[in-house]
């Protein structure tokens, strides 16, 4: 499947985050521990805002991320308080750069690590159910951008929990319509620029692996002599598909079936479910 890391915080440089941890997603590009496959090399994408747009910026590219010079070089010069990073490893479709997330769409990004199970089947279904209006921009072949484009049909500008509860019901009632047992499979991110929300869950309750960083606060007590937690805000935080490096006490697990929030003030953790569906939904 795939890897992703999404950080919001103080601004820093993207190689801080992308490159100089022990077990950075650059390595876990060639080595992920915890993913299905160990090589994500099916294409790489990163975005990112600034103060200048509330558009994100995106890099993306159908190589591998380990030996890419492009993002080894913006990577030193890039800095922003909020980006996404993506490493991909194809479950059958093409190796093309709209294949590629994140995808983007307005102020909107959203990333994906997992599979809509039996989607050749389903595919035409799900993409009926798009918005005529949004469906024109729909460029690549993925079940990864069919997701994000039924929650932005869904509704994701005005409430993006029922939104992405709407699309995960949908895609289950679809694919018990042909026969699939466990339709869904997603860990997922999305953010406006301001907020960022991360979900974690699968049909069969056996979801992939997604992690949150502790509190910098409470980091900073544990390891007094790490210069980057000196540096950064108390509301900084980083989720991640796996852990960038072995620090006791860095990393909690997301618990199955449920979402993150990072925003201003108190982050939340709190249960997710997909929308019941009925037959016209």
């Amino acid at each position: 499947m795939c890897r992703w890391l999404a950080y919001a915080g103080t601004p820093v440089l993207l190689d801080t985050i992308l490159y100089k941890p022990a077990h950075s997603l650059i390595d876990q590009s060639r080595y992920a521990k915890l993913g299905v496959e160990t090589t994500n090399g099916d294409g790489f994408g990163v975005g990112w805002y600034t103060d200048e747009s509330s558009t994100p910026a995106l890099l993306r590219d159908v190589g591998p991320a380990w030996n890419n010079r492009n993002l080894r070089e913006l990577a030193d010069h890039i800095r922003s308080p909020l980006f996404f990073a993506h490493i991909r490893a194809s479950t059958g479709t093409a190796v093309q750069q709209s294949n590629c997330h994140p995808f983007r769409r307005g102020r909107w990004m959203f990333m994906h690590n997992g599979a809509i199970a039996g989607f050749h089947l389903m595919r035409r279904d799900l993409a009926l159910l798009i918005d005529p209006a949004l469906f024109a921009d729909l460029e690549g072949t993925t079940d990864s951008e069919v997701m994000f484009y039924l929650t932005l049909t869904f509704g994701l500008d005005q409430d993006p929990l029922a939104a992405v509860a709407r699309m995960a019901g949908v895609v289950e009632r679809v694919g018990r319509h042909h026969g699939v047992e466990f339709p869904l499979q997603m860990t997922l991110a999305i953010t406006d620029g301001e907020r960022l929300w991360a979900f974690r869950y699968s049909t069969e309750q056996a979801s992939r692996s997604l992690f949150e960083s502790s509190r910098v606060d409470d980091l900073r007590k544990l390891h007094p002599d790490i210069a980057f937690l000196r540096d950064i805000s108390p509301e900084s935080r980083l989720i991640v598909s796996e852990p960038l490096d072995d620090l006791p006490g860095a990393w909690n697990e997301v618990p199955e079936s449920s979402y993150l929030v990072i925003q201003p003030g108190a982050d939340e953790l709190l249960p997710f479910a997909p929308a019941p569906q009925g037959r016209g939904s």
